[in-house]
C-alpha cells in the first residue's frame, strides 16, 4: 500500500495512483453527504473515471453492496476509487471483495477503517465482518482539506472510533512490539489533535495530525484481532441500527473500564498517549463540551434491548484479555447505557 499525506492531494494524488496502477476506467464509489467532494475527485480523473456511485449507505447493508458491484461490472470498471467516511470505504471494500478490483480510498473522516482488511456486511439485521487481503486499499490518499468542513462532533466521534482500533491492538492476543509502539503513537497524535480541532476547526495541521493518527491507529487494528469492543459495536450498530462512530464513542470507555483489570500493559501505554492515570475516563473526556451524544440512550437505543445484546455479543467466540461472560457482558452495556463516569476497577472477581 502507498499513502499520500497532503492537503489537495484528493484532487491531485488520486489521478497520479490510478495511473501508476494502470488503472484505466475506475468508479468512484461515496455517499449521498459526500457527493460533492467525490465528484470533484471524479473531474480530476477525468476520462478515467467510469462514473459516480453516491448510494454508501452506514454498515453496508448487503443490498446496497450488491448494486454497487452490479454498476461496477456495468461500467467496466477496472478499479474503484472510495471517498468519505466509513460507509464509503466500507462500500468500496465490499466491491473488491466481490469482484477483486483494486481499491484506492480517500477518506474524509478519522477512523482509519481505510488501513485495515477486515470488511463488514449488514443482512437480516446481523453484521458480519471478515478479513481478505483483496480489499486492503492499494493507495490511500488522505488531504487535510477534504475534512475542514467536518462538523467538530463528527471529527471526535470518528477520531475516538480510531482510538478505539489502537485500544484493541494494544490487547489483542497477537500484538506485537511494532503493533504496540503504532498504536501508541497513533492514540497519541489523534487525542492531541482532536483537542486542538475542537479549539480551532479550521486548523489545517490538526486536521492533518488527525489523519495522520487515524493512519496509525488503523494499521494498528489491521494487523491484529478485534475484541469485546468491536464485537458490541458491530451488535449495536448491525441489529440495533445506532450509528457507527458515536456508538464507538460511547461504549469504548465502559469497554476499557472492563478489561482494564486483565490488561495492564496496554492500559499503561494507553495512559502513556493520553496523558491520564483514568484511562477510561480520559477517552470519555475527549468528548466532552463537543456536543456528542454520552450514552446508548441517547442514541436510541432501548432499555429492554440491553439484553439481547448481551446474549448477541457472547454468542461466538473471539477473543479479549478478560473473560466475557453474559453478566459482564451485560454490566458494560448497562453502564453505556446510562453514561455515567466509568468505575475502574482493579480486580477481576473470580
Amino acid at each position: 500500500m502507498r499513502v499520500v499525506l497532503r492537503p489537495g492531494a484528493a484532487l491531485t494524488a488520486v489521478p497520479d495512483e490510478a495511473e501508476r496502477l494502470g488503472l484505466r476506467r475506475v468508479l468512484v464509489v461515496c455517499g449521498p453527504r459526500g457527493e460533492e467532494a467525490a465528484r470533484g475527485v471524479a473531474d480530476a480523473l477525468g476520462a478515467a473515471c467510469a462514473g459516480l456511485h453516491a448510494e454508501a449507505r452506514m454498515h453496508v447493508p448487503v443490498e446496497v453492496a450488491e448494486r454497487a458491484v452490479e454498476v461496477a461490472r456495468d461500467s467496466g470498471a477496472d478499479g474503484c476509487v472510495a471517498v468519505g467516511g466509513g460507509s464509503a470505504i466500507g462500500l468500496g471494500k465490499a466491491i473488491a471483495l466481490r469482484t477483486g478490483l483494486p481499491l484506492l480510498a480517500v477518506p474524509s473522516t478519522y477512523s482509519g477503517s481505510e488501513m485495515t482488511p477486515v470488511w463488514g456486511l449488514t443482512e437480516r439485521g446481523a453484521k458480519r465482518t471478515g478479513r481478505d487481503p483483496a480489499v486492503l486499499p492499494r493507495a490511500v490518499v488522505y488531504d487535510p482539506e477534504l475534512t475542514l468542513s467536518l462538523p467538530v462532533a463528527l471529527s471526535v466521534t470518528s477520531g475516538v472510533n480510531a482510538i478505539a482500533h489502537a485500544a484493541e491492538a494494544l490487547y489483542a492476543p497477537d500484538t506485537s512490539p511494532l503493533v504496540s509502539l503504532t498504536a501508541e503513537e497513533g492514540v497519541r497524535a489523534m487525542a492531541g489533535a482532536l483537542t486542538a480541532l475542537a479549539a480551532a476547526p479550521r486548523d489545517l495541521d490538526a486536521r492533518g495530525r488527525a489523519l495522520y493518527g487515524a493512519w496509525l491507529c488503523g494499521a494498528a487494528l489491521g494487523a491484529t484481532t478485534m475484541g469485546l469492543h468491536h464485537k458490541l459495536c458491530h451488535v449495536l450498530g448491525g441489529t440495533f441500527g445506532l450509528p457507527h462512530a458515536e456508538t464507538h464513542t460511547v461504549v469504548l470507555p465502559y469497554a476499557l473500564a472492563y478489561n482494564a483489570p486483565a490488561a495492564p500493559e496496554a492500559m499503561a501505554a494507553l495512559g502513556r498517549a493520553l496523558d491520564a492515570d483514568d484511562v477510561p475516563g480520559a477517552v470519555r473526556d475527549l468528548a466532552a463540551g463537543a456536543g456528542v451524544p454520552r450514552s446508548l440512550a441517547e442514541l436510541g437505543l432501548a432499555e429492554a434491548d440491553l439484553a439481547v445484546a448481551a446474549r448477541m455479543a457472547v454468542g461466538q467466540a473471539y477473543p479479549n484479555p478478560r473473560e466475557i461472560t453474559e453478566e459482564g457482558v451485560l454490566d458494560v452495556l448497562r453502564a453505556a447505557y446510562e453514561g455515567d463516569r466509568p468505575q475502574l476497577n482493579s480486580t477481576i472477581e473470580r
